[in-house]
């Protein structure tokens, strides 16, 4: 199975408050690190280890400081078509937190507003 395949297939099994996830990314050819990195820098992939070549990346889902799910999927089938082999393995999962956001000053109307937007 394909990598961006792997990964749709995790997320389509999450529960809908899910905010955020750890990966790991293992290659499996030596000679494409260096192509894999190229494509990983659009998601902030982190080394783990120069000696596993592999990679941890953080995934979220409606907020955070991390890669957005569709970027992330875009950018394995984007290391899926370039023919590079992986292995993908969920690492740590986190549901259930909520955005905190600083409201004070703000009118009524951007309250309304963000409340409308999170309640989808």
């Amino acid at each position: 199975m394909a990598l961006a395949d792997d990964f749709q297939a995790l997320v389509d099994s999450l529960p809908d408050d899910w905010s955020d996830l750890e990966l790991e990314l293992r290659i499996r050819d030596v000679e494409r690190y260096i192509d894999a990195a190229l494509y990983l820098v659009q998601v902030n992939a982190q080394p783990l280890s120069y000696d596993e070549w592999h990679w941890r990346i953080l995934v979220a889902h409606r907020f955070g400081h991390a890669a957005a799910a569709p970027v992330v999927h875009g950018t394995l089938r984007l290391i899926d078509e370039a023919g590079i082999d992986g292995e993908l393995v969920l690492r740590d999962l986190r549901v259930g937190r909520a955005e905190v956001v600083q409201m004070w000053g703000r009118p009524e109307s951007a309250r309304q507003a963000f409340r409308q937007m999170r309640a989808q």
